[in-house]
């Protein structure tokens, strides 16, 4: 039986593929969990459409995130903190301060879009990754200062 794949599955290949599996596997697992559709002309032509409409909205999501991606190109944030003994932070720089500051700046970019590993927790210069979309991770400078 053929059928078109609507996900990653490992033993079979990735999406929008049209795959020949046995007839008790499709009817017995992957058609009950909708993992797959039966390919016929009409599944055949709405997945191609679908995937086409997909596709548009992938290059949009793009397009919006290379524009971001150079405005973020020439920006450099500086942070003040209140700072202890061996310029150890009261607290932490996390990511919602770095979207704040960000925004203060006039970019809007989402906090769960910043990847830091870690708070920082101490004062100096740190590069932090902004995954803009799936294949476009831009670096931040991010410099933590003692506040006055």
């Amino acid at each position: 039986m053929e059928v078109i794949l609507k996900e990653d599955i490992a033993t079979l290949g990735k999406i929008g593929e049209v795959v020949r599996v046995r007839d008790g596997y499709a009817r017995n697992y992957l058609l009950p969990r909708g993992m797959v559709l039966m390919a016929n002309k009409k599944n055949l032509k709405t997945f191609e459409h679908q995937k086409k409409i997909v596709a548009d909205q992938k290059q949009k999501v793009t397009r919006h995130a290379q524009v971001v991606g150079d405005q973020l190109a020439g920006v450099s944030l500086v942070i003040p903190m209140k700072v202890g003994e061996e310029g150890k932070l009261f607290g932490s720089v996390t990511t919602i301060q770095i979207e704040k500051a960000l925004k203060a700046k006039g970019l809007n970019v989402d906090r769960r879009k910043i990847h830091l590993e870690a708070p920082i927790k101490s004062v100096g210069d740190y590069e932090v990754p902004i995954r803009l979309a799936a294949e476009l991770t831009m670096p931040l400078k991010v410099s933590v200062v003692a506040e006055d």
